[in-house]
């Protein structure tokens, strides 16, 4: 929108490039607890996890060269659907620090995008990695990154092999006009890769969720306490990593009762 003036064709051969520097710091939690934020569709993969990953992307095509920032807050989970069944990164949450790819992100691909202040990387006599994303001044969530030292040998195989090809999964929910329920609710599959050219492990890894007050951050307190509830049992990986990025268009691959969490339908995967 505003669809009066013509929009962009819609050409399903588009793909999207970008360089992408990411930090990524996964932690097991409590499987009860983050199964209340997954779709009974998906079943979560164990140990159940919480992958917080920063993203910069820079050199975007789409963007003529432009840049943003990005926090992705996913778990892993396997799909089962009567046509489909995969493993991927269910997104319970997205910040990013400009407009476009939001607006773009949500309607377009599912993917649940919301606004917030993401600092650039802050780096202090390398290892030393942090970054703050907070909202209007307040900070909600703190990442710190201490590196080891460079991924070789076997060891950057098997993560230049897992980032080669990545199925994000979102739920793409469109409320109706002055009504409750919803227009269009259906699942959807991004897939995207990343081509690594450095990685590197942390010797430690840590963040910090800090909950906000509704006169704080009126439209996403309660998303920012959800995800603060999730207890961080052990760090499970913390890694750095630099590289080329792939977006494919993403195609839909199910969709949901626009009441429940059942699938229904001829198309319902």
């Amino acid at each position: 929108m505003p669809v009066h003036f013509g929009g962009c064709k819609f050409d399903p051969e588009t793909i999207i490039t970008q360089r992408t520097t990411a930090l990524g710091i996964s932690y097991e939690t409590d499987m009860a607890l983050l199964e209340h934020y997954i779709p009974e569709a998906f079943e979560l993969l164990a140990p159940p996890e919480v992958q917080v990953t920063f993203s910069k992307f820079t050199e975007i095509n789409w963007m003529q060269g432009g840049q943003y920032n990005l926090i992705n807050v996913a778990a892993p989970v396997r799909f089962h659907g009567k046509k489909d069944h995969l493993d991927g990164a269910y997104s319970l949450v997205v910040w990013e620090n400009k407009t476009a790819p939001i607006l773009g992100g949500r309607e377009q691909t599912g993917i649940p995008k919301i606004y917030a202040d993401i600092e650039d990387l802050h780096i202090v006599r390398p290892p030393h990695y942090s970054t703050t994303i907070s909202y209007e001044g307040n900070t909600f969530l703190t990442m710190d990154f201490e590196a080891a030292g460079p991924i070789n040998g076997e060891e950057l195989d098997e993560i230049t092999s897992r980032f080669a090809s990545m199925n994000t999964l979102g739920w793409r929910y469109i409320p109706k006009v002055g009504a409750p329920g919803a227009e269009l609710s259906q699942f959807v599959l991004y897939p995207q890769g990343m081509k690594v050219e450095m990685a590197q492990a942390g010797t430690g890894g840590s963040l910090a969720w800090t909950e906000l007050t509704p006169m704080q951050n009126p439209a996403q307190y309660y998303i920012i306490s959800s995800l603060a509830s999730l207890p961080v049992k052990r760090v499970t990986q913390t890694t750095l990593t630099e590289g080329g990025t792939t977006i494919f268009m993403p195609w839909v691959r199910g969709s949901l009762n626009e009441d429940r969490l059942i699938k229904t339908g001829d198309n319902d995967e």
